[in-house]
């Protein structure tokens, strides 16, 4: 009977499996990529992506602005062969490749090239893009009285360059990417593009000569301009989104955010001393950065289905004869904390640890160590989980502790029950008698789990928005850590292992309380079936090694001199 029984029970776990793979095969499937090949330019007539006529931002009060005046900069003319047209020039570095394009002289594409699209693709992946899957690009300009992007009489400034494609050399640290105006402004206007070796910051800076009889004046402007499509980064993970937004940094909030329907409701309009905004997805972010010692206007507003979010900085005044030079940097790149602080202050809040950043932190810095030794970051979940698990060592041994000792009064406990079945508040008050007799604490096993829960949030956390984790491959069949178990193995072993634990533990005196713990490990294995293979791997050790401890003291305690535990 009991082998057709056990027959009866692998069979439906067999089906289980089956149907949920299938399920999963059907229902569950990833966001369709998109290619990171750019397929359409801008157009050249079009205002929708270039600058329009005029300028949707207003600069800060003439009176409040900061006004500035320069020497710097070179206005030696550029020479070779001339890209016309709107035309993009493309820009390669050691991690960077992206596309300006001559209208506007706006970045219309990027690419990581350190970031593969896909997990088995070779495609770097595309962080802006201006194609008919989506709009997301980076916007800046010169406004103002005399800026070429907002005197409305030419449409979108026009620029012109040396080469059509640049690349950062061996051996280089700087390149250097000189646009030159086209339209007739009054002045030579040089649009500079800096790019550093291993950085993922870019300098952008306007060199005016001011070769007119008047003041020359404007206003560098930077924008983020992106659809409201889905985040193309994001992982299917059970219940945790990540976010999808606008981030602007003041000093009065350092680290305030806005999603799409926060924009749609509302548009901003904030005059701040120094300041940044940022667009975050999943993982990556743009950042515009402009002089923290300046006054800037960020503002929000909309074109069309496109969602503009940016700044204006004050107004620069050139003399006649004199050079001026203007502009802000920018961001391009993942989320990761040691490249965000170099950037500018508080961007690292950007790596969104949750409430729990405080456990969440420190986890990941224990993590990056093992990682830096072992080189895998499966094996560094292992070894941070057993760190975890020393941490907690003395408590969860006071816990089996407590927990062997229940069992070991089971049977007492059980004659209780058939003595004074139907005198439920005298049962209660004879256990209590016999826990106190015993020493025994029938709440100790609960405190473990209680102060790990914290830690397993945290880390969940962690895991999920640690770039370093995204296509990290651990072993066999687990080629990315950060998604879940594509065959359920991790979660299946993990509900095994649970079970393994519980038939450790004392039958609670509660037929239904009982009913409910066997049927504990099946809901924590459909629980984490869609959680990270990290997150999973992480229980499924901590529960291996809480096994092997609480056996050890189980074994110590029945086979031992029966007298009254410690606790």
């Amino acid at each position: 009977m009991d082998i057709q029984r056990i027959i009866i029970w692998a069979g439906l776990a067999v089906v289980s499996y089956l149907m949920v793979l299938a399920w999963n095969e059907d229902y569950h499937v990833n966001r369709p990529v998109q290619d990171q090949q750019v397929t359409q330019a801008i157009p050249e007539q079009s205002s929708e992506i270039g600058s329009p006529v005029g300028d949707e931002f207003s600069a800060p009060d003439a009176d409040t602005a900061v006004t500035q005046n320069g020497q710097s900069g070179t206005d030696e003319a550029t020479q070779g062969q001339v890209v016309s047209g709107g035309g993009k020039i493309e820009v390669v570095t050691d991690l960077l490749a992206v596309d300006i394009s001559q209208l506007g002289g706006h970045l219309v594409s990027a690419r990581l090239l350190e970031y593969d699209q896909t997990l088995n693709g070779d495609d770097p992946l595309p962080l802006l893009r201006n194609d008919n899957r989506m709009t997301y690009v980076l916007e800046s300009s010169l406004v103002g009285p005399d800026g070429p992007d907002g005197r409305g009489d030419g449409g979108p400034a026009r620029y012109r360059s040396a080469a059509s494609r640049y690349q950062l050399d061996d051996g280089q640290d700087q390149l250097v990417v000189d646009l030159e105006l086209e339209n007739d402004t009054g002045a030579a206007i040089t649009k500079r593009y800096i790019f550093s070796r291993n950085s993922y910051q870019i300098e952008v800076r306007y060199l005016v000569d001011n070769t007119s009889e008047s003041v020359w004046r404007g206003n560098f402007s930077g924008k983020i301009v992106r659809d409201q499509s889905p985040d193309p980064t994001a992982q299917d993970s059970f219940g945790i989104q990540s976010f999808l937004g606008l981030v602007l940094n003041t000093p009065e909030d350092p680290y305030e955010k806005y999603d799409f329907s926060d924009l749609q409701d509302k548009s901003l309009n904030l005059t701040v001393n120094g300041g940044w905004i940022a667009f975050l997805q999943h993982y990556f972010l743009t950042a515009w950065v402009p002089g923290l010692d300046q006054t800037h206007r960020y503002q929000t507003t909309r074109r069309g289905d496109l969602q503009v979010m940016g700044f204006v900085s004050p107004t620069t005044q050139v003399q006649p004869g004199e050079r001026g030079e203007l502009g802000a940097k920018l961001y391009i790149g993942p989320k990761i904390i040691d490249r965000l602080e170099n950037v500018a202050p508080n961007m690292d809040r950007t790596v969104d640890f949750g409430w729990l950043f405080f456990i969440s932190y420190p986890l990941f810095l224990i993590l990056e160590w093992f990682y830096g030794i072992v080189g895998n970051w499966g094996v560094a979940i292992i070894l941070l989980t057993v760190v975890v698990k020393l941490a907690f060592f003395k408590l969860s041994a006071t816990s089996y502790r407590s927990m062997a000792n229940m069992r070991r009064v089971t049977p007492q406990i059980q004659r209780l029950r058939e003595q004074y079945g139907d005198d439920r508040q005298k049962m209660s008050q004879e256990m209590m008698a016999l826990y106190k007799k015993e020493k025994i604490n029938p709440l100790g096993g609960c405190l473990p789990i209680l102060v790990q829960m914290p830690v397993f949030i945290a880390l969940y956390w962690c895991l999920f928005e640690s770039v370093q984790l995204r296509h990290a491959p651990f072993m066999l069949w687990i080629q990315d850590l950060s998604v879940m178990d594509p065959y359920f193995v991790l979660p299946i072993l993990m509900g095994a292992s649970m079970f393994l634990q519980m038939s450790l533990n004392p039958t609670p005196p509660d037929p239904i309380q009982a009913r409910v713990m066997k049927l504990m490990p099946l809901i924590f294995t459909v629980f984490f079936l869609w959680f990270p293979a990290g997150l999973v791997l992480y229980w499924l050790v901590n529960n291996i090694l809480s096994i092997a401890q609480q056996w050890v003291i189980t074994h110590q305690i029945e086979n031992g001199p029966k007298k009254p535990a410690k606790t």
